[in-house]
């Protein structure tokens, strides 16, 4: 049975549509909480952090009130990188956290991704189980007047991060003499971001770090890295780096001004780990992932599995398969050494750690050679447009023609509404015919 609310990332969607508006995220605290606290665990308590966009300002507070109604005690943190609320949720030892994000999308988009006291994105079990609640009457939900819920907002979300982060490293990690560009979307890590890499001696030039509610995504972040590549360049640094609205992914930028992938940053970190015996079991990458990533592992003897596209099915995979590195070429890096989920800036840490002995990035990266890989977003009404005959047909056509040269996804998105097509082949007359018949039969 599929799902009602959530996606392949938490709940997305436009600000004050059918189900991102106030009286559903008071319906999403309610249930979420109503769920944890029949779990029966000594501490019922949920914690919350967000991103900047303007529209947290009217969806928190609905949710907080969710919540403290389900007899949850909460407490908001404020703006904070998705991974720092994932971790924080485990260190409180909370029953809940819960990011009020859209992650990459622009401004007018808004969300909740759902994480358990373990720190990890909820299964789609549970998720089913909390949609269930969501749609009974909400007086069934609602507790006693004596057990309602408290709430509190902590000043020092970000401190306590950026505190974990550090923790995972050397105590003498100095990146004293180390220039650094960073480039935070206007988003969650905005604060975090720069303090961090400050706080160990780099000298840091900022973007994308005075957030108005507004730009969040806009031009600059992961999803724009020509801006992190113009700092990058202009200053000399060592490494650029450029995180999107929450933080999760991360894209780097050699002091040359070359923009370096999630695929990029995998391999020279699989690569590593496995000289350092870090590496346990292999990595485990999506249906994105270049094939050219794919062969390299191959060569190499590092094993190499994929999984749906989404950092929650390679986290579950890699769980599954007990695998400690994984990722996407957008970024989602998960570092299982450290972390439950994505986070950008422990990614960067973990680079920077890689390479301060004098290593240059453009010497780290480059590790493999792609195939050419072209990806293709196409706006629809609806996304099932491609379980149609039509579609169905004209996929299974470029797949065929494409076989021995190359290869072809087809996909919905899981967060907007779209039809995501890519291909990959070092044919690029063959690779553009191949998807001008995918988007023909979807336009048509």
């Amino acid at each position: 049975m599929s799902k009602k609310y959530f996606g392949t990332d938490g709940i997305r969607g436009t600000v004050n549509s059918e189900n991102i508006n106030g009286n559903m995220f008071f319906k999403f605290g309610l249930a979420a909480g109503t769920y944890f606290k029949n779990l029966k665990k000594a501490k019922q308590t949920a914690i919350i952090a967000k991103d900047t966009r303007l529209s947290g300002y009217a969806l928190e507070p609905a949710l907080v009130s969710g919540l403290a109604s389900a007899g949850m005690h909460v407490y908001t943190l404020g703006p904070l990188p998705t991974n720092g609320l994932a971790m924080l949720t485990k260190k409180m030892k909370a029953n809940m956290g819960i990011m009020i994000t859209a992650s990459h999308n622009p401004y007018y988009d808004n969300g909740l991704k759902l994480f358990g006291p373990d720190g990890l994105k909820l299964s789609d079990k549970i998720e089913k189980k909390i949609e269930k609640l969501i749609d009974l009457k909400i007086i069934r939900n609602l507790s006693k007047p004596e057990i309602l819920g408290r709430v509190k907002r902590l000043e020092d979300g970000n401190e306590n991060y950026i505190k974990i982060l550090k923790s995972n490293f050397p105590k003498n990690l100095s990146l004293k003499g180390i220039k650094i560009a960073i480039d935070c979307a206007n988003g969650a890590g905005y604060k975090s971001g720069p303090k961090l890499f400050k706080s160990l001696g780099a000298k840091v030039y900022e973007i994308g770090t005075s957030p108005n509610g507004l730009n969040i995504n806009k031009n600059c972040g992961s999803t724009c890295p020509s801006k992190i590549k113009k700092l990058s360049k202009k200053y000399k640094v060592n490494l650029g780096i450029a995180v999107d609205g929450d933080a999760d992914r991360v894209i780097l930028c050699d002091e040359k001004g070359n923009v370096i992938d999630g695929d990029q940053i995998i391999a020279m970190l699989a690569e590593r780990w496995k000289r350092k015996k870090i590496l346990k079991g292999g990595v485990i990458g999506t249906h994105m992932t270049n094939y050219g990533l794919e062969k390299y592992f191959k060569k190499n003897k590092i094993k190499f599995k994929r999984s749906n596209v989404g950092d929650r099915f390679v986290k579950e995979k890699m769980q599954k398969l007990k695998f400690n590195l994984g990722g996407e070429q957008s970024g989602h890096i998960i570092l299982g050494k450290f972390a439950t989920t994505g986070d950008g800036l422990l990614v960067a840490l973990e680079v920077l750690f890689s390479m301060r002995k004098g290593e240059k990035a453009s010497e780290l990266f480059n590790i493999f050679k792609p195939v050419p890989q072209v990806l293709e977003n196409i706006i629809v009404k609806d996304k099932k447009i491609i379980n149609q005959t039509k579609c169905k047909n004209a996929i299974k056509e470029a797949k065929k023609i494409i076989f021995k040269e190359g290869r072809m996804l087809v996909r919905a998105s899981g967060t907007e509404p779209k039809i995501r097509i890519m291909g990959e082949s070092f044919n690029k007359k063959l690779l553009k015919k191949c998807i001008n018949i995918v988007k023909k039969s979807i336009k048509n």
